[in-house]
Formats: structure tokens, sequence, C-alpha cells
């Protein structure tokens, strides 16, 4: 356990013990907010986390700076893809044609982006099935311990009601990055913390000490006057959007805002649902996103003691309105019902993935050709998944179901070793 403050010029040493050592350690995923991966209490210093995605607190580091795992993947054949004859692979070629334009740089994929843009912008079915027969091989993705079977879970783009003027009804802050935040990288000095950060503040004595937590925050909005952005109408809605990443904000006048993950003050992640179940507030089949946001609206007084569980914050930045989905990691907007989050030190960022799972609370086969272009500080193993389901409240809903088995194989350039 770090101490409470930590001197810059002593900090690297233990804090290349304390990355290590929480490398080694495997967390469950929350009851439902699935996008942030709950850690153990800690007394927090500045806090080492994953680095940032665009589009959630999914931490998202470009593909670079991942640590390498060794990916566990065998060679499969396309007879035990389930339901890849069946599926209809004209939806998922926008979404191959932005993981092609995410990964236009890399040797291995140029020749296949170039065959894939000449059959232009909507290539039947048949045509795109032989495409990728012809030109890839999938291989099955595998957990650690060699199981074939994980963790498929989902996420959306959220809209909530705000207003750019502070009101009765609009008096939530969504605040951008602050001045003060400080975001070390410490891979120069050492490359074994690559794709890694400490996030804190500069305090007295030349010191950098943690960074405000969530209830800290709340407390005094008026320290991030100069950095808010709009002002929400509903607590319990702008938290589940911190928790996705991103979203739109609906204005009184009906114009909608565009925000995007700015940064994080670097706490780690603490369910909100899993404290409610652990109280008995909610029994555990109750702790869904609706069931969450139904508590809060009948315990309006205990609001801030349910946000304060939480200290990990997400300040956001405004981003133009354009059409699709927000950006993900691969730097592309994702696909609805097309794009997923991976873990990339397991599954190449921007690759294919067939996906075989179910339906939210149902047995109905989901089997679909997916496109790895997003990651998230939940989505760590072999086969994880995060489910991109598209934009508004019907979106939120499957998203917030979503806690499903399945199991993954990615589609590789023919005659190439993933990598």
């Amino acid at each position: 356990m770090l101490p409470r403050f930590l001197r810059v010029q002593s900090a690297f040493p233990l804090l290349t013990a304390l990355v290590l050592a929480a490398c080694s350690t495997t967390t469950a995923p929350p009851v439902v907010e699935s996008r942030s991966e709950p850690a153990a209490p800690s007394k927090p210093a500045p806090v080492a986390t994953p680095a940032p995605a665009s589009s959630s607190t999914r931490s998202s580091p470009p593909l670079a700076s991942v640590p390498a795992l060794g990916r566990p993947l065998q060679p499969a054949e396309w007879s035990e893809l389930p339901g890849w004859n069946a599926d209809a692979l004209e939806e998922s070629w926008p979404a191959f044609m932005a993981s092609c334009r995410g990964l236009a740089r890399q040797p291995v994929w140029q020749p296949v982006c170039e065959a894939g843009r000449a059959l232009g912008t909507t290539p039947s079915g048949s045509e795109i099935r032989r495409f990728f027969e012809g030109r890839f091989s999938p291989w099955r993705v595998l957990n650690p311990d060699g199981t074939k079977e994980g963790l498929i879970t989902g996420y959306y783009e959220p809209l909530i009601r705000g207003s750019r003027a502070k009101s009765r009804d609009y008096n939530w802050p969504v605040i951008g990055v602050p001045d003060d935040l400080l975001n070390v990288d410490l891979s120069d000095a050492y490359p074994e913390l690559k794709g890694l950060r400490v996030r804190g503040r500069m305090g007295g004595h030349n010191k950098v000490v943690p960074y405000y937590t969530r209830a800290e925050i709340n407390r005094t909005p008026e320290r991030f006057a100069h950095k808010t952005l709009l002002y929400a109408a509903d607590p319990i809605e702008l938290f589940f959007m911190q928790v996705q990443g991103s979203g739109r904000v609906q204005l009184p006048d009906g114009s909608l805002v565009r925000l995007a993950y700015g940064d994080t003050n670097g706490y780690p992640y603490q369910s909100i649902g899993r404290w409610l179940v652990d109280k008995g507030e909610l029994k555990l089949e109750q702790a869904s996103m609706d069931g969450i946001k139904n508590w809060v609206r009948a315990n309006p007084a205990r609001l801030n003691e349910l946000l304060a569980v939480n200290p990990s914050y997400i300040f956001f930045k405004e981003v133009p309105n354009t059409p699709g989905g927000p950006v993900g990691a691969l730097g592309q907007p994702l696909t609805e019902g097309r794009s997923m989050a991976v873990d990339p030190r397991s599954v190449p960022l921007g690759a294919p993935v067939f996906l075989s799972t179910t339906n939210p609370l149902s047995t109905q086969p989901l089997q679909r050709l997916m496109m790895a272009q997003d990651t998230g500080s939940a989505i760590k193993g072999g086969v994880r998944g995060d489910f991109f389901w598209g934009f508004g409240p019907e979106a939120g809903t499957m998203a917030g179901r979503m806690r499903q088995k399945g199991e993954m194989w990615v589609l590789w350039p023919r005659d190439q070793m993933p990598r």
C-alpha cells in the first residue's frame, strides 16, 4: 500500500512495485457498471491507472503501448464458428472499413484492406463471406487457463438532459479536464510501466498528492467552475454517462452536445451496484442500471452517500456531434451492434472477431462478426468482450442487462501469424 503522500523524486521505485503487484491480481467485474473495473480499496496515493481511451472510462491505451501478454490464440476452422453462415455480414462491412482506416499503416493489413475497398461500400453478404474465407483464417481465443468461454458484457452511448446555464433544474456540473490534474507517463524511465500513468496534483513542499475524490469534487463544485462544460439535470444519469465514458446531452432547445472521455482523477473504480447489494439495499437480480436509478429516486437523501462509494471521477471534453457512434480506442467511430471492446493484449485491436454468445437475459443465440475497435479498464483477459449496443435509452437497457457467456475467434490475414 502506498503512503498518503509521495515526493516526486521518490515515487518511482515504489510505484513500480505497486504496478507489478497489481498486474498479477485478477479482480471480478462489477455488478452493473461494466465499463470500469472494481478494485480493492486502498489508501490512495497518486494512482497508476491504464492510459485512457477516447470513448470511455474504459481506459484505452494505444496499441503500441499495451503490455504484451502473449496472445492465447489457437488455429481453428471456419466450420467451428457457430452461426457464421447465417450472419448478415453486409451489416458488418462499414465497421470493417472503419477498422481498415485505423489500421492503414500496418503492413499486415494493407493487402486485405485494399482488396476489401475494391469490393466497394455495399458488397453482398455472399461476397463478404467469400472475401473473409479467402483472405483470413480463424483463430480461437482462449483464456490463460486454456478454457474457451468468457464473459461478454455490453455498453452504450447515453443521452442525458443538460443546459449551458446553471439553474434549479440543471445544477450538476459536467466538468472538463482540470488544469491542476497531473497525468504523468513513466514509460521513458521505466519501460515496464508502458501504458500506465500516474495521476495526482501538486501539493505543498513540492509533493505530488492524490487528486480530489468524487466526494471532494461534488462538495466543492466552485473549484471547477471555470472548467464546467454543462450542467446536468439528473446526477445519477450523469454518473452512468461517466461510467460509459462518453455520451450526448440534450439542451433545452433540443440541440445535442457530444461529450467524449477527457481524463480521470486516477482512483480505482468501485461499483455502486455491488455496494447496494452488500448493504442489503438491493438483491443481486435488482442491481441493474434501472434498479439503481429506481433506488436513488426512492432514497434521494442518500444520493451523495451512494455516489461517494466510487471515488473515481471522469472528466469530459466536448467534441463535434458527427454522425456515427463515439470514437473508440482505434480512433474510429464505433458501429452499433458490430463494434466491441477487447483486451488488446489478447485480441489485436482493429481485428475482425467472430462472437458467439446469447442475447441479454436470454438463451437466444447472438452470433455475429464484430470488430475489435475499443478497450476498457474492466475488459481484461482472453475471452472477454464488451458489446457496443449503440445510442440512447433502448441501447442502455440492453447494455445494462448483458452479462452472458461467450466464445470468440479472431480473424487474421491468411498465412500470417497473429501479433
